[in-house]
């Protein structure tokens, strides 16, 4: 990336890049609310520490990032977006941060999610909600909102999220930046409860494809102690001449606004000049439904006893997926891997025909701070608050990486991004189509107005 380049040749140093980043902090969160805490301490001495040391510490040697407070940083408050652990400060960090931190990085603090990481809206009781840079009106999506508003509106370079059915994804659409939900294991969890679960995944937003990578790289490896992590393939052949890609505006069966849809079919007739494109889809009968149980079961079993103890603390969104998941049976939550077996499968049959997979990165248009949940679309009512996330959810159901990068817009069009899906282990394959639309379609970032 630019800016670690910069700090490595001396063109600007380590604390130059923090107090500029900070400064950028102190004149927009109070309006934007991005972040939940910020160490501009720490993140000063750990400065001077990389501009005292005599070589380069790592790739991200004096680079500023921010962290989602869902994920634990030593000596600085993790909240989890709930007002139970209002005063938790762990004292160790997640393996990806300590990652981080080995390779120079510099966290500047820790960016806004909802409770637990369960709402639309970037909001909880101690912060929000997240405003979007491009319409302080309108949501910045949910869950790593305040990473994607951190990043796009330039406080930090780079973000770390983490994502269940779209959380870094939905935001990055809703901010026009970039994102990677790698595959499951490729960055490991090895504190993870459920050891084999591969619906969840840390991220990282990004303005660029190529600050993506460089993180991820960085990021990325195996751990003993997280299962899923030993067994993630590591496929780096080049692209081969002009790739074939199967698009789909809903993987038949996801519920997607006519505006989505238009501009999808914009962004579709733009890749068509660096690509052959044909309209297929896997089948996603019933992803739908399994989502939705295997989501609501890993709920119920990692908070179903805050929801005894401290009902009154929780917020709604929270008690509603905890109540959901309680009310399933053994064979539910079975059918459900069952059919996301069968759809696994009928993903791994579409690659045999195609290199990518394109579908939108989001089902609806960013709306108002106020509206909690999308309960319809285009009058047409949702079954259930996360049905609106099928487009994105779906992908998590089977566990296949995801690069999502924006689509090019008119000078008013609110921002919306694609989502591009390739087989398990081709991050690099994805990191390379996306440098190629980015360069010659303009699939890139464009900074909002602020000051």
């Amino acid at each position: 990336m630019g800016l670690a380049r910069a700090i490595a040749r001396g063109e600007v140093s380590s604390c130059e890049a923090v107090e500029a980043h900070l400064a950028r902090i102190a004149s927009l969160d109070s309006r934007l609310a991005a972040f939940v805490t910020v160490d501009a301490d720490g993140a000063r001495h750990a400065a001077q520490i990389c501009d005292a040391a005599s070589a380069p510490i790592g790739p991200l040697h004096g680079v500023p990032i921010a962290i989602k407070d869902l994920t634990d940083t030593a000596g600085l408050a993790t909240t989890y977006g709930s007002v139970l652990f209002r005063d938790h400060v762990p004292a160790e960090d997640d393996l990806v941060v300590a990652l981080l931190r080995r390779a120079g990085a510099i966290i500047l603090g820790k960016t806004n999610t909802p409770e637990f990481g369960f709402g639309a809206v970037c909001t909880n009781r101690l912060c929000g909600p997240t405003r979007n840079p491009f319409d302080p009106a309108l949501t910045s999506g949910g869950s790593s909102g305040g990473s994607a508003v951190a990043v796009a509106a330039g406080m930090v370079p780079l973000a770390h999220g983490t994502d269940f059915g779209g959380s870094v994804r939905t935001p990055a659409s809703f901010c026009d930046v970039a994102s990677i939900r790698p595959t499951p294991g490729r960055i490991a969890s090895p504190r993870r409860p459920l050891g084999w679960d591969m619906l969840a995944t840390h991220g990282f937003l990004a303005r660029g494809v190529e600050d993506l990578e460089l993180v991820l790289s960085v990021g990325a490896g195996g751990d003993a102690n997280d299962p899923v992590s030993a067994g993630v393939a590591d496929d780096q052949r080049p692209l081969a001449g002009r790739p074939r890609i199967a698009v789909t505006p809903d993987f038949g069966v996801a519920p997607v606004a006519r505006d989505v849809r238009a501009r999808f079919a914009a962004a579709c007739e733009a890749l068509g000049g660096v690509a052959d494109l044909v309209s297929s889809s896997p089948d996603c009968g019933g992803a739908i439904e399994s989502f939705r149980t295997l989501r609501a079961a890993h709920i119920a079993n990692a908070y179903g006893e805050l929801l005894r103890m401290r009902r009154d603390e929780l917020m709604p969104t929270v008690i509603w997926n905890i109540e959901a998941g309680a009310k399933l049976s053994a064979e539910d939550y079975l059918n459900a891997e069952r059919r996301s077996t069968a759809i696994y499968r009928s993903f791994r049959e579409l690659f045999s025909r195609a290199d990518f997979l394109v579908a939108p990165a989001a089902s609806v248009l960013p709306w108002p701070n106020e509206i909690a949940d999308v309960t319809a679309i285009d009058g047409a009512a949702l079954e259930t608050p996360i049905d609106y996330l099928a487009v994105t959810f779906i992908v998590s159901l089977v566990g296949f990486p995801v690069l999502t990068l924006p689509a090019r817009r008119g000078e008013n069009e609110l921002p919306f991004g694609i989502q591009i899906i390739a087989p398990p282990g081709c991050e690099s394959r994805l990191f390379a189509f996306g440098r190629i639309i980015e360069n010659e379609l303009g699939f890139s970032h464009r900074r909002p107005k602020l000051p």
